[in-house]
C-alpha cells in the first residue's frame, strides 16, 4: 500500500522579556516518526506532509488521490485542508475536504488519528464537525473541545480484534467522540471508542482518537511491540 500522512508538525515561537529587552526565538518540530516507521514496518510506502506542505500541495482532484491507497489525517485542523493559497487570496478554489469524501465513496481510504488539530480538538477549533469529513469518518465529531486529559493514565481495551492483546498500554488522553451505530468498534477506553473502522460508499474509513505521537502516547504505547501489528489490521481492514 502506498499512504500519505498528513500533520504532526508544528511551529512555536516564544517571548523572553528582560524589563525593556524583549527578545523573540521559534522552533519547528515534526513528530510523525514513530507512526511512519510503525506504517513502514507493515511494508506501506509512506509520503509525509508536514502541516504547512499540506496547506499549499494536499491533493486538490481525485486524479493526484488515485496515487495513493489510504490518506491520513494525524492533527491538522480542517482549515489547512480547506483554505488553499488561492482561497486566502480571496478567489475561489478546490474544495479539498469534499474531493476527499468523493474519492472515500469511490473506493479510497481514509483515517484521522487523535490530537489537538483532529476531531474537534482544541476549543473546537480542529473543526472537522462542518466538513464533509464528518460523513466519512465512522463516528460522530462534537462542534466543541473533544479533548479528554488523562494524566494518570488510562489503558485501551480491544473489543473487536480476534488474536490480539485485550489489554494496550496506556495512553495520556484522546478525543471524545461517538460512533456511528453501522461502524464497528475496535477498542475503547473508559466507555468511549479508541479505534472505530466502516465504510463510507465504496470506501472505508476510521477514527483512532489518541495521538500517534507525545504527549498522549506515551514513549511505552509509541515502543510497543504490537503497535506495527496494529496497523497491518487497520490497514488491511482499509484495504
Amino acid at each position: 500500500m502506498k499512504a500519505l500522512v498528513a500533520g504532526e508538525s508544528w511551529y512555536e515561537l516564544s517571548l523572553t522579556a528582560k524589563a525593556q529587552n524583549v527578545t523573540m526565538s521559534s522552533s519547528y518540530t515534526e513528530a510523525g516518526e514513530y507512526l511512519i516507521a510503525a506504517l513502514e514496518a507493515t511494508g506501506t510506502s509512506v509520503e509525509y506532509q508536514p502541516c504547512h506542505v499540506a496547506a499549499t500541495s494536499f491533493p486538490s482532484s481525485k486524479s493526484e488521490l488515485t496515487e495513493y491507497d489510504i490518506v491520513l489525517l494525524s492533527d491538522i485542523g480542517a482549515q489547512t485542508i480547506l483554505l488553499t493559497p488561492e482561497i486566502q487570496s480571496g478567489r475561489p478554489d478546490t474544495n479539498r475536504c469534499r474531493v476527499l469524501a468523493k474519492w472515500v465513496a469511490d473506493g479510497g481510504a481514509l483515517g484521522m488519528i487523535g490530537g489537538y488539530m483532529s476531531f474537534a480538538g482544541d476549543g473546537g477549533r480542529a473543526g472537522y464537525a462542518r466538513t464533509t469529513i464528518a460523513d466519512v469518518l465512522p463516528v460522530e465529531i462534537s462542534q466543541t473541545d473533544d479533548r479528554i486529559e488523562r494524566p494518570e493514565g488510562v489503558t485501551p481495551e480491544n473489543v473487536g480484534i480476534e488474536d490480539f492483546p485485550k489489554t494496550w498500554p496506556a495512553v495520556l488522553g484522546y478525543n471524545r467522540v461517538k460512533a456511528q451505530s453501522d461502524s464497528e468498534i475496535w477498542a475503547v477506553v473508559d466507555d468511549d471508542p479508541l479505534l472505530v473502522v466502516g465504510d463510507y460508499g465504496d470506501g472505508s474509513s476510521f477514527a483512532f482518537t489518541t495521538d500517534c505521537a507525545e504527549h498522549w502516547a506515551p514513549r511505552e504505547f509509541l515502543e510497543w511491540d504490537y503497535l506495527p501489528s496494529l496497523w497491518k489490521r487497520i490497514l488491511d481492514r482499509m484495504a
